[in-house]
């Protein structure tokens, strides 16, 4: 009977140890886990922070694009979902030029809603220039005897006509409310292109218009077509209504305006556009 009870054999042994390795990860909730900086996770997140900021800071002259992440923790926290911890630095949308760093959080909920995101950043681009950039851009689209229509901003060489260059970086701001609003933890996106854009002439200080942009999806590769209605004044919140064609997905609703969180956007079906 001794010999029943002597060492088991080695294959049980190699699973025992197996099953000890993998124990910690899946029993501590709440714990921190350290994630390379050059992580898809990591980068995604990080651009997702990118894309609250952008359509919450309503300017075209202070889009950020991501630079290169430099720490990145995650946590799972019980009942919510999982949480990242970022520090990354950020180029100038238009010229990649270096444009400061950013610390941020970045919470996927476990339900279906957008990510929570809490983002602070320290610019290189004085504000002041900032505010001067969008006054001009924004007197230029005022005084248009014609209103602005255009296809295929950039063009299939990348390029983008300097009479396009303010509604390009108008769609990039108003995109980013989409793009932020459908991420999720292992999807983001980026806007590879302004299908089309045309403007509204409005009697009151606001300017409008009408886009399809092209989002390019991460990782399946596929291509969103987004219907966009955008309405911009500087110093005020922009304002987005959408609505998306997948092709995994069929159409997707959604509408939006700057309300101070994450949280707090507002979400209608069936938008009127």
């Amino acid at each position: 009977m001794q010999e029943l009870s002597a060492a088991p054999p080695a294959a049980f042994l190699l699973l025992l140890c197996l099953s000890v390795l993998l124990l910690p990860a899946a029993a501590a909730p709440g714990a921190e886990q350290k994630l390379s900086p050059s992580s898809r996770l990591a980068a995604g997140a990080a651009r997702v922070a990118l894309h609250y900021l952008n359509f919450q800071t309503a300017s075209p002259g202070a889009l950020q694009a991501l630079g290169q992440v430099r720490k990145a923790t995650l946590k799972s926290i019980p009942d919510s979902g999982h949480k990242y911890y970022l520090q990354f630095t950020t180029e100038d949308y238009k010229s990649g030029e270096n444009a400061g760093s950013c610390l941020a959080t970045v919470l996927y909920p476990k339900t279906k809603s957008p990510p929570v995101v809490s983002i602070k950043c320290m610019q290189s681009k004085d504000q002041r220039q900032i505010q001067e950039e969008d006054n001009r851009l924004y007197q230029k689209l005022r005084h248009q005897t014609k209103p602005i229509t255009g296809n295929n901003i950039p063009d299939s060489h990348g390029n983008i006509e300097p009479a396009l260059e303010s509604v390009w970086a108008l769609a990039v701001a108003g995109s980013s409310y989409i793009m932020w609003e459908k991420s999720r933890e292992n999807l983001d996106y980026f806007m590879a292109q302004v299908k089309s854009v045309k403007q509204w002439i409005r009697k009151d200080d606001f300017t409008e218009f009408d886009y399809t942009v092209l989002l390019h999806e991460i990782p399946t590769q596929d291509i969103i077509s987004c219907h966009m209605r955008l309405t911009w004044l500087p110093g005020h919140p922009l304002k987005v209504k959408y609505f998306c064609a997948s092709v995994n997905h069929g159409l997707e609703d959604g509408s939006g305006m700057e309300s101070g969180s994450a949280a707090g956007v507002l979400h209608e079906k069936g938008p009127n556009l």
